[in-house]
């Protein structure tokens, strides 16, 4: 695909945009890109200050179509940082998928995610566009380490693991403000759509037309005797799953149609482990009170000082247990998540063929298979490993 720009990042001068700009700027001097946002202003006073020099300015807004559409056809690759989705997403996604222009986002809305598949999937299949979601924390890590394990399942003990657990060993960061927005803007939209309740609950709910197994709702403290810690219940568990379930069919089923997977987070072992698993219960899961807003994020100091570890673990046909490992040196909602989505673009346009990966809508794992894993090792700084 020949276009003016292989990325664009759209959002740039926002919190969580303008760290994917820094990074693009800083690590692929010789890239094709451009910066694009409301402001003009905004745009060249951020350039100045992350140094991007080389990019160009795009100003768009998702009130204005025809400058969406106008920018989505100037560009290989659409990075957008733009959420709530469900608010500000749709206006992109269709122009995105009108010019057969590849889109990557930060999103973890499932019932948005759940309308763009019934609106936009066919289209996309028809352009060319591959529109891939949840391209951060949620759901890089999960939906690879998944697609790791169950790679090394099935070609070296037998076929896939058919129960598998997620959990998360140890975490260091914050949510970001965007997440916390999306959150609070798909419970108000419950409250005038019932159905979307349902959704939420359903793990099944990005897979139309197929409905696996009953799986766990991970929704209460338990002790998992196979790892020898309790569990609590992880906020993120209601997207991550529904990504991996949606890998699974996008992919053939290879995880087979038999497949149950949950996510928890590990509070360790004793009455220790099980009153930290308890407290976690109790408060709602949540993000906490004061939930950082759109715009704001921590420090450069607390990025980088941030850190993340989940383990995937379930045993293989010939009984061999299979624990794959994923983590990141970096705080998972901010550092770790504006390296990753950047990745998953430029793997997009340089690596995943698209006779192999046609259009559609699609999961990061569904979408870059170990071409992602690779670069996610290579560049973002995170690692898998076997124990």
């Amino acid at each position: 695909m020949a276009r003016e720009f292989e990325i664009i990042v759209y959002g740039a001068t926002g919190f969580t945009g303008r760290l994917v700009a820094e990074y693009l700027a800083a690590h692929y001097p010789d890239l094709k890109w451009a910066m694009a946002g409301r402001s003009a202003d905004k745009l060249k006073s951020v350039a100045k200050e992350i140094g991007a020099t080389k990019a160009a300015h795009i100003v768009a807004n998702s009130d204005d179509p025809q400058s969406l559409a106008d920018m989505a056809a100037r560009a290989e690759a659409i990075i957008t940082t733009v959420g709530p989705y469900q608010l500000y997403g749709d206006p992109l996604v269709r122009a995105c998928v009108e010019a057969g222009t590849d889109y990557v986002d930060l999103c973890g809305e499932p019932a948005w995610m759940h309308d763009t598949i019934r609106r936009y999937d066919a289209a996309a299949k028809k352009s060319g566009a591959r529109i891939v979601h949840s391209c951060g924390f949620d759901s890089v890590p999960f939906d690879f380490g998944v697609y790791a394990a169950q790679d090394k399942a099935r070609s070296e003990h037998g076929g896939p693991v058919q129960r598998m657990k997620g959990r998360v060993r140890k975490m260091q960061g914050t949510f970001s403000g965007g997440t916390a927005a999306s959150f609070m803007e798909t419970m108000k939209r419950a409250q005038k759509q019932p159905e979307i309740l349902v959704w939420l609950k359903d793990p099944f709910s990005l897979t139309p037309d197929f409905e696996g197994p009953q799986q766990p709702h991970g929704m209460k403290p338990v002790y998992d005797e196979d790892i020898g810690s309790w569990s609590a219940p992880f906020i993120m568990a209601s997207i991550n799953t529904k990504n991996v379930h949606r890998s699974n069919a996008l992919l053939g089923h290879i995880y087979g149609k038999d497949f149950v997977y949950d996510e928890m987070v590990l509070t360790g072992p004793g009455d220790k482990g099980e009153q930290a698993a308890n407290a976690v219960a109790q408060s709602g899961n949540s993000m906490g009170k004061n939930p950082p807003k759109p715009g704001e994020g921590p420090s450069k100091d607390e990025r980088e000082n941030g850190f993340y570890e989940v383990i995937f673990t379930g045993d293989a046909p010939d009984g061999t247990r299979i624990t794959s490992v994923v983590g990141g040196n970096l705080d998972p909602g901010y550092g770790s998540t504006s390296r990753m989505i950047s990745e998953c673009a430029l793997a997009l346009t340089r690596d995943v063929d698209r006779t192999a990966t046609p259009g559609g809508i699609y999961t990061p794992a569904a979408a870059l298979g170990r071409a992602g894993i690779k670069r996610m090792v290579d560049n973002a700084g995170l690692y898998f490993r076997f124990e």
